[in-house]
């Protein structure tokens, strides 16, 4: 019972009243009313202006935070492959390095090339199951030797 009692403390003005039931009877707005509009229209304005120009920076400074993620990204892909290709150069340092030991480049000569030194003979191990390559070899080496022989006799003592 006691909102229905309760009654406002301060009565309403006369020139508080709509401006267009203001307008219907007759009355025109006062001029601080006027006022009071434009400035709540120039407040408003710059308001919206303010928030526009923060969102701008706002968005500039996404846009620049995400070119920036995307430029370290490429940076740290391109350390990475300038780390492999160090490790590729010390590896490549290193067997040039092991290679320069000529005890290192005879021992490659005899085993991958076959190589051996004046005077020495060379024995090769033949499997089972290679006889027809044996065959074969002992053929082509005779064949070569003679063939090397006769162009020796041919050279020194003509036809």
């Amino acid at each position: 019972m006691q909102r229905s009692s309760r009654k406002t403390r301060f009565p309403p003005r006369p020139g508080a009243s709509n401006a267009n039931v203001t307008s219907a009877i007759g009355m025109k707005e006062t001029v601080g009313r006027l006022r009071v509009r434009r400035n709540s229209l120039f407040t408003q304005t710059v308001m919206w202006i303010t928030g526009l120009i923060c969102t701008a920076f706002l968005l500039g400074s996404l846009a620049q935070a995400w070119s920036n993620s995307q430029l370290m990204q490429q940076v740290d892909a391109a350390q990475q492959k300038l780390q492999q290709i160090h490790d590729q150069h010390n590896r490549l340092v290193q067997a040039a390095n092991y290679y320069k030991d000529p005890g290192v480049v005879e021992s490659e000569a005899r085993q991958q090339l076959g190589y051996i030194r004046p005077g020495e003979q060379p024995v090769v191990i033949i499997g089972a199951n290679n006889q027809r390559q044996q065959s074969a070899l002992r053929h082509t080496n005779s064949a070569g030797t003679s063939a090397y022989w006769q162009e020796w006799w041919y050279t020194f003592f003509g036809d």
